[in-house]
């Protein structure tokens, strides 16, 4: 709360994005550490190895993290909201499909393994080749793009070695749940927090205003000129146009016909 207070109203975007995520990330860490929101799955892979306890917990928390790192890298890009909202979407349909996967008895779990995948690399084709055609297409200045490209590209390996972990733990039962709980750990702990960390510290030499992402009560203020209410100090009266006064000239009774 006391960095929150330091930084500018608006320039805390970021700040709001990680902190409701670190937040959730810990409840769901805690969940996990007192034995709770799990279930045991019979599993077809490796059958010698048991039945596997599955915590569910994690795949909560990726519904969040994930979505929350695509709209900081997306708001930093510069691309439209609609390319955000259909980088979110393929996330969960990513996460959705590994949950789906990991309560599937039987191998028809590949199927959902195979959907997800195929969600990840659109969403890697998203967040590292659209988005740079956004940035080169805009003068963000200050370094931003090769910000971007830093931050992208640490995410999607990561992103890659979820796909890795779970293959290997979740989905193909190779490896214990202590082993896969280690392995998934560490990718939670190198992905938000490490990101929201390099976010905190690149953003200080970034310009919100250049990069529209300077938020009011009325939305991102564009770059660009316009005409933005919260610049105006008097309202307009009850019945006057937008821009400008009240006429004092008499209003004609209308015509009964």
């Amino acid at each position: 709360f006391a960095v929150l207070s330091a930084i500018k109203k608006g320039e805390r975007i970021f700040h709001y994005i990680f902190t409701i995520t670190l937040l959730v990330g810990t409840i769901a860490y805690f969940a996990m550490a007192s034995d709770l929101a799990w279930n045991v799955i019979n599993q077809v892979n490796y059958a010698n190895n048991g039945s596997r306890q599955i915590f569910f917990a994690k795949y909560v928390y990726w519904c969040v993290s994930f979505p929350a790192v695509v709209l900081a890298l997306g708001l930093i890009s510069g691309v439209s909201w609609a390319t955000i909202f259909y980088g979110i979407f393929l996330a969960w349909t990513w996460i959705l499909s590994y949950l789906f996967s990991a309560y599937t008895t039987s191998n028809y779990k590949w199927g959902f393994f195979a959907f997800g995948t195929f969600a990840w690399l659109l969403l890697a084709y998203e967040t590292i080749f659209m988005s740079r055609r956004s940035i080169a297409a805009r003068d963000l200045g200050n370094g931003v793009g090769m910000h971007h490209l830093g931050l992208s590209s640490w995410v999607n390996f990561l992103w890659l070695n979820y796909v890795i972990a779970y293959g290997i733990s979740d989905g193909g039962n190779v490896i214990g749940v202590t082993p896969g709980f280690i392995y998934f750990g560490i990718l939670d702990l190198l992905l938000v927090p490490i990101v929201a960390a390099a976010f905190m510290f690149l953003a200080r030499r970034w310009d919100y205003g250049r990069m529209n992402i300077a938020f009011t009560q009325h939305g991102r203020v564009s770059y660009a000129p316009g005409n933005f209410p919260e610049k105006h100090t008097n309202s307009a009266p009850v019945g006057a146009p937008a821009d400008g006064p009240v006429s004092d000239a008499p209003v004609a009774a209308p015509t009964v016909v």
